[in-house]
């Protein structure tokens, strides 16, 4: 990875530090764009056609059923299954005091007001597939959707001929009511315009982010849960840090993707050599080196004189995964105002918050942390305003509805008010 000494650099070249790499959203829309009004306009006729050209299945039926679910789910080791039964149980345990409680005040005399939230009916999960099945993903939505209390949830992934085990089992444990075996563009378009879902949650790669986009704009199509770039880590580091954590932090999101991009911040030119040093080693053991590498070369190592700066510099680039390895790590938590989740101390690892520590994976990519949160329980919600005014209330109010209605020129709205009151 590349060091930068920050303290040298000019204005100018601080700010083309944190840009991220462009996504050439124009080019893939005007691919994509097609594929969406066919499947809008012939239905799972469509979707069958673009599963089968492009993630290869040939079963006109894309429902993968739940007797082929249990059977899969048959094959996984008793390990694995501990260990997803145990991400469910934390996922759940802290998912659990998300819940929204509502509240309800009376503004005055007369005029009572309430907020209540209700569940989402009807949802639709992304699930990526492709050379890594992420599993854990389908934990981190289907859990907070039960707890909201949604009526249906409706999964998509493109697995190929057979379902891996480990995927059938947290869909069999989390109890999904329909799983299909398509994936990209035409899994978004399916399950928004054939299946109809009211929002869409999960990540997946620049098509599927696209297709998510669009959909989420078009007058029959239907929300989405955020917008979404590649993955991404920021660890902020101090001397006494261990090189071999940071390098193996870093190495952990780089191997997502060629497109992922990991930067560390620290005070100590020798710890930046030695995580150097260290990623070589590593890398010679990692399956996915060859998507590492191609990661680490848009990635940094940034060398500031105060750790203080390190702060400024991720509150500005928003990162997705933000992990403080810092001596006394805790007291610097104050300092964070933007990103998706955050690890503190040397032994908390961005690969817990991905699998079992209880927070969600699913976080704002591409600077968006800086306006947008993590998927939680409330997102899978809506919340729905109430108010009831009694005679006595609404004559209460009722000179200042009037008077602001007539300063508006909206008369009918004061009229509203006054032949109840005539009443």
């Amino acid at each position: 990875m590349k060091i930068i000494y920050y303290n040298n650099l000019t204005d100018k070249e601080r700010d083309k530090l944190l840009k991220r790499p462009a996504i050439k959203t124009a080019d893939i829309y005007e691919y994509i764009s097609p594929v969406l009004k066919d499947i809008k306009r012939n239905g799972m006729k469509a979707v069958v056609k673009y599963a089968r050209k492009f993630d290869n299945i040939k079963k006109k039926n894309l429902l993968i059923s739940k007797k082929e679910l249990e059977k899969s789910a048959a094959l996984l080791d008793r390990q694995t299954k501990n260990a997803i039964d145990t991400a469910i149980k934390n996922i759940t345990r802290f998912h659990k005091l998300q819940y929204p409680a509502g509240y309800r005040i009376e503004t005055m005399p007369g005029v009572e007001c309430s907020r209540s939230y209700i569940p989402i009916e009807k949802v639709g999960l992304y699930i990526p597939g492709g050379s890594a099945v992420l599993f854990s993903t389908l934990l981190m939505l289907a859990i907070p959707a039960r707890i909201a209390g949604c009526n249906k949830i409706i999964v998509t992934s493109p697995v190929g001929d057979n379902i891996e085990p480990a995927l059938a089992y947290a869909a069999c444990k989390l109890n999904i009511d329909e799983f299909y075996n398509v994936g990209g563009a035409q899994a978004v378009g399916m399950l928004a315009f054939v299946k109809k879902v009211d929002k869409i949650f999960g990540p997946g790669n620049q098509y599927v982010t696209a297709a998510k986009s669009l959909v989420s704009i078009d007058p029959d199509g239907c929300a989405i849960d955020m917008p979404a770039g590649p993955s991404e880590v920021l660890v902020i580091a101090d001397k006494d840090a261990d090189a071999s954590f940071i390098a193996a932090d870093l190495l952990s999101q780089a191997e997502h993707g060629h497109d992922s991009q990991v930067l560390l911040i620290t005070e100590s030119e020798i710890l930046a050599e030695s995580v150097n040093a260290e990623i070589k080693l590593q890398l010679k053991q990692l399956p996915r080196r060859e998507a590492a590498v191609r990661a680490l070369k848009h990635s940094k190592i940034i060398v500031v004189r105060k750790i203080e700066t390190a702060f400024e510099i991720s509150n500005d680039y928003a990162p997705e995964h933000l992990i403080l390895n810092l001596k006394n790590a805790s007291k610097y938590k104050r300092l964070v105002k933007n990103a998706g989740s955050v690890f503190i101390g040397a032994y908390s690892p961005e690969s817990a918050g991905d699998y079992a520590s209880g927070t969600n994976h699913s976080l704002p990519t591409y600077g968006y942390a800086k306006s947008y949160s993590g998927v939680n329980v409330e997102a899978f919600m809506k919340s729905v305003t109430f108010q009831k005014l009694s005679k006595k209330g609404l004559s209460n109010l009722a000179p200042a509805i009037i008077a602001m209605a007539e300063k508006e020129n909206l008369q009918a709205h004061a009229n509203a008010v006054k032949i109840r009151l005539k009443k």
